[in-house]
């Protein structure tokens, strides 16, 4: 049973490397296990890139593993260069504090804390990293890596191809993570290290590590790196990031993204992002013919996952009736604007401008001149319209359109 997630990451297309996967799944079929990902805190949620990882916990746990959230607190301080181009901005022991609490209650939602056994266990490498004395860790960890091997790995080596800087924080960062492992395994016996194909020379590191200072065996195992038929990184949209936390982005908004996902998309990120089982998948996929079910059924089953059911099926239903009619559905998002701002009356321009729909006003006449704004579903065609208060009169929002896609209520407030 335990070896089947092993067998299941592989049929979803999750699995990319393991440093040794006969001996894991020798391991793993044996017993159940303690495995950990890495969350750096940078900041207050994270966003979709950070799900495929998380997907990952939920089937640990299916199948009777034990997980480890590392937060970190730590790391944070001094930034992972993997797959980026340039330094990070350093934030304050405050902020990462802050945004560890919200991160936490992110996983509340998304991992199952019902069974003693597979509860996740949530860390903070702060707890290590800050008492951390230099010349003793140089002298009892840094001994163990060579410059060679760290000027090898992906997240170095292209830095400097591309002659982009990267500075000796940064470099240490590969030994923070391996000592993380290290520091895991022997207190928390835990034998696994995952994250995105990105991650694999910190993970190997680890793996060394803990190979080195415990005289034990541990692995690594990492997943493919999304990138979208578009080009784009999985988690990052022309508008921004997509956020896990409803406060930042609301479930309507998370839904309306899963049902806009590229046609060549949707049936890998079925068997990503949701957890219908893969013959399941399979049939499905065979048996429908128009691709925005499937779209629909993404959408659903990953909402579901992240907010519940019930605003999942909230935000298909506000889907079908804004797109399919005339009507605003309860689930849409809301914008909240002052009373007072509307008390005189202002010219349309300005009121777009206020509910910060598009991101400035050139681009709210171009969208005006392009026939790409609606109010209550007429087509907005004067930038000399003026908005009052009496446009809220008969219902207590006014409807704004943009395009085909982004709809909103603008409340006041």
């Amino acid at each position: 049973m335990k070896n089947n997630f092993i067998n299941e990451i592989t049929l979803r297309g999750l699995f990319h490397q393991c440093t040794d996967k006969d001996k894991l799944t020798n391991l793993i079929n044996n017993r159940s296990i303690k495995a950990y990902i890495g969350f750096d805190s940078t900041a207050p949620s994270l966003h979709v890139g950070s799900l495929l990882q998380i997907m990952c916990l939920r089937l640990l746990q299916k199948y009777g593993h034990q997980p480890i959230v590392l937060l970190g607190g730590g790391t944070t301080l001094i930034g992972d260069p993997s797959g980026k181009d340039a330094t990070r901005r350093i934030l304050d022991e405050k902020t990462i504090d802050e945004n560890i609490k919200k991160i936490k209650k992110i996983f509340e939602k998304l991992l199952d804390f019902k069974d003693q056994k597979t509860m996740p266990i949530f860390v903070d490498n702060a707890e290590w990293l800050k008492k951390l004395k230099y010349v003793e860790f140089l002298r009892n960890i840094g001994k163990h890596f060579t410059i060679n091997k760290m000027l090898s790995f992906d997240s170095v080596k292209l830095r400097l191809e591309r002659e982009q800087s990267l500075s000796y924080m940064e470099f240490n960062y590969m030994i923070l993570q391996a000592y993380d492992f290290y520091k895991l395994n022997k207190e928390y016996d835990c034998v696994l290290q995952m994250g995105g194909s990105d991650q694999w020379g910190n993970i190997v590191s680890g793996v060394d590590l803990v190979r080195r200072m415990n005289k034990t065996e541990s692995f690594g195992l990492t997943t493919p790196l999304i990138t979208l038929a578009s080009g784009l990184k999985m988690g990052k949209t022309e508008d921004g990031a997509i956020w896990l936390d409803e406060k930042l982005f609301s479930p309507y908004d998370y839904w309306q993204f899963w049902r806009n996902t590229n046609d060549a998309d949707v049936k890998r990120f079925l068997k990503y992002f949701t957890e219908i089982d893969t013959d399941e998948l399979e049939k499905i996929s065979n048996g429908v013919e128009n691709i925005n079910d499937l779209k629909v059924l993404l959408a659903n089953e990953a909402t579901k996952i992240l907010h519940g059911e019930k605003k999942a099926r909230e935000s298909e239903n506000t889907a079908k009736e804004t797109f399919e009619g005339s009507g605003v559905g309860q689930n849409l998002p809301i914008i909240l604007i002052k009373k007072s701002f509307l008390k005189d009356g202002i010219d349309v321009v300005n009121f777009l401008d206020e509910t910060k729909i598009l991101s400035s006003k050139s681009e709210i006449r171009r969208a005006i001149s392009e026939n790409g704004i609606k109010i209550n579903d007429i087509v907005l065609t004067d930038t000399n319209k003026i908005i009052n208060l009496n446009n809220f009169v008969e219902k207590n929002y006014v409807k704004v359109s943009h395009g085909k896609k982004k709809h909103f209520k603008i409340k006041l407030n």
